[in-house]
């Protein structure tokens, strides 16, 4: 039997299902009936891997309740997917179309099936989500205090931003007694932190969107970020590589830890000096320290070894 790629356009109230190559489709309701059947379904199909688009939390239960199944689901970025589509020439949209994409690149590219977080790591996740959030807003309303000259409106301003700090605070004692009920987590925190530059955010932040660390080698784990540089050549012309794609957020608090492990990491701090003596841009610079520091948590955490000058020294 040819190996079966199922693709899955997740709506509020249904789903769009297609399988590749046979060419079947079928519609089921995005309901707890509904998420039944096509478990059922799928596992009599027995397929190699089943794809869906992140949709801003539409697929969580769906991928969830198939994981569950025992069933290979991967949750795909959804510019990935309409890269593809443009890529293969399907410009038209719609809910069975968009399905059959999916599956097409599913097929084709093979995306790793992520497991499925517990309800412990989705609410870890969710933590460092909102604290984002708030950090964001508490940017912006700072911004607009230094702006505004109205004195009733920056004493608004000022109760608004008292209050966004003190639920900051809540949030982060509420990050951390999360991550310390898990031992594996607290040990994984402990491994992070040792690392000179990495905080307990960064940490947090790395146990809950990258799950993947300490699984994959040095450049799958570089490009999943988004830290591994591409080509942009033609010809005879060679242009300047650059960085694209992964995980934004994971990205932000890895520049944010390596700003202070340039200064204060002795390992990374000779690796950068190295870099700006040999002419390379302060921002080349940066993004190679991010990588090199990459490396090594995720040779820290395959090898559950706290940081040790030497040996890091070593990796980089």
């Amino acid at each position: 039997m040819p190996p079966l790629f199922v693709g899955l356009d997740v709506a509020k109230d249904h789903l769009d299902v297609h399988v590749r190559p046979t060419g079947e489709t079928f519609m089921v309701a995005q309901d707890e009936p509904g998420l039944s059947r096509l478990g059922d379904r799928l596992r009599a199909l027995a397929p190699t891997l089943i794809a869906l688009e992140a949709t801003g939390g539409y697929e969580a239960t769906v991928a969830a309740t198939l994981a569950s199944a025992g069933l290979p689901v991967a949750v795909v970025n959804p510019r990935q997917i309409r890269d593809f589509a443009r890529a293969t020439g399907l410009l038209a949209k719609t809910d069975t179309l968009d399905a059959r994409v999916i599956a097409h690149f599913a097929e084709a590219v093979r995306p790793i099936p992520r497991p499925v977080p517990d309800a412990q790591a989705e609410r870890l996740g969710e933590l460092v989500a909102r604290r984002r959030q708030l950090v964001e807003m508490l940017g912006a309303e700072a911004n607009r205090r230094r702006l505004t000259r109205d004195r009733a409106l920056q004493r608004r301003l000022d109760a608004h931003v008292a209050w966004l700090e003190r639920a900051l605070q809540t949030l982060e004692d509420d990050l951390h007694t999360t991550l310390r009920a898990s031992p594996v987590w607290r040990a994984t925190e402990n491994l992070l932190t040792s690392a000179p530059g990495v905080g307990p955010v960064t940490a947090c932040t790395l146990i809950a969107e990258l799950p993947e660390l300490g699984q994959l080698d040095r450049r799958r784990i570089a490009a999943l970020v988004g830290l591994a540089p591409f080509n942009h050549d033609s010809g005879t012309l060679r242009g300047r590589r650059r960085i694209r794609g992964g995980r934004g957020s994971v990205r932000h608090v890895l520049y944010m830890a390596t700003l202070t492990a340039v200064r204060r990491n002795r390992v990374l701090t000779t690796f950068y000096q190295r870099l700006r003596t040999t002419g390379h841009p302060v921002k080349v610079a940066l993004v190679a320290a991010m990588r090199t520091l990459l490396t090594i948590l995720n040779a820290m955490v395959r090898d559950q070894r706290p940081w040790h000058t030497e040996s890091q020294q070593q990796s980089a």
